[in-house]
C-alpha cells in the first residue's frame, strides 16, 4: 500500500485540537472524512504530534496507507475539493513504506504572535495574543536566550502532563518586532504538553516586570510548574515546520 504524505495548513480556531475525540470537530477527523469520501477507505492518519484547541498549523505533517490509485501528488487538490476553507492539504506525496510521522520527526519550529497595544485588533482576535501593557522587548529577548540548550522543561510544562522524560534541547530562539507585533521564533527536537505558551506567559511577566531575566534559570532548576508564569492563549501559537 502506497505511503502519502501530506503537508497541511489550518486555522484551528473551531476545532478541539488536531486529534480525533468521541465528541468535538477535529482537524484530523475532517481530513480522514474526505480521505474517505474520495477513495472509499477509513484511515489512520498519523500527525508529527498534536496541536490543541485554538492552534494553528502553517506546516503539519500526517501520512497514512491508501489502496487508492489517485497519484500521490494529485491527493491535496483532491482532499481540498472536500475539506472546509480553514484547512488545507498545500503538498502531497508518496514517502517510503516505514515513514512515520510522528516517530521520524527531529525536531520542530513553532511561532507565536503577540499584539502589543493597549487597543485591541479585531483582525488579530484569532490569531495573536493580545497584551495591552507596556512589555520590555529587550528583557523579554534575554529571556528567551535562556532557554537555548539542552534543560529539564518541568516547570514548563501542563501540571497535568504525565510525561516522565521531560529534557528537551532548544536551538533556536528570537524575538522579532513588527510594529505592534511581537514574534517568537522557538524550534528545538520537540516540546512538552503546553510548553512553549507556558514559555510565552513567562516572558510576557518579565516583559511586564513581575519577574527578572534571572529568575529562568532558577525556574528550569526548580522543575515546579508553580515558579513559571501563566499559559499564554493558545490562538497566538503556530506550528511551522516539522523536520525529518
Amino acid at each position: 500500500m502506497p505511503n502519502i504524505k501530506l503537508t497541511i495548513q489550518y486555522e484551528g480556531t473551531r476545532y478541539i485540537g488536531w486529534q480525533k475525540q468521541q465528541e468535538g470537530n477535529s482537524v484530523q477527523g475532517q481530513i480522514e472524512k474526505a480521505i474517505k469520501e474520495i477513495t472509499g477507505e477509513k484511515v489512520n492518519l498519523i500527525a508529527s504530534g498534536r496541536t490543541d484547541s485554538g492552534v494553528h498549523a502553517i506546516g503539519q505533517v500526517a501520512n497514512f496507507l491508501t489502496d487508492s490509485l489517485i497519484p500521490p501528488d494529485r491527493f491535496k487538490f483532491a482532499l481540498n475539493s472536500k475539506l472546509p476553507e480553514d484547512i488545507s492539504i498545500v503538498e502531497s506525496g508518496k514517502v517510503a513504506d516505514d515513514f512515520h510521522a510522528r516517530y521520524d520527526a527531529i525536531g520542530k519550529r513553532y511561532r507565536y504572535l503577540i499584539y502589543n497595544n493597549p487597543i485591541r485588533n479585531p483582525l488579530y482576535r484569532r490569531f495573536a495574543y493580545h497584551v495591552p501593557y507596556s512589555l520590555d522587548h529587550d528583557k523579554m529577548n534575554k529571556a528567551l536566550k535562556c532557554f537555548i540548550g539542552t534543560h529539564d522543561f518541568a516547570s514548563f510544562m501542563a501540571s497535568n502532563s504525565s510525561i516522565d522524560n521531560t529534557i528537551r534541547t532548544i536551538n533556536v530562539g528570537s524575538l522579532c518586532k513588527n510594529d505592534d507585533l511581537l514574534v517568537f521564533t522557538i524550534e528545538g527536537n520537540g516540546f512538552l504538553y503546553n510548553m512553549i505558551r507556558i514559555m510565552v506567559g513567562t516572558m510576557v511577566e518579565i516583559g511586564r516586570g513581575r519577574l527578572e531575566v534571572y529568575h529562568i534559570p532558577n525556574i528550569l532548576k526548580s522543575k515546579d510548574r508553580r515558579m513559571a508564569g501563566p499559559t499564554a492563549p493558545p490562538q497566538g501559537l503556530y506550528l511551522e515546520k516539522v523536520y525529518y
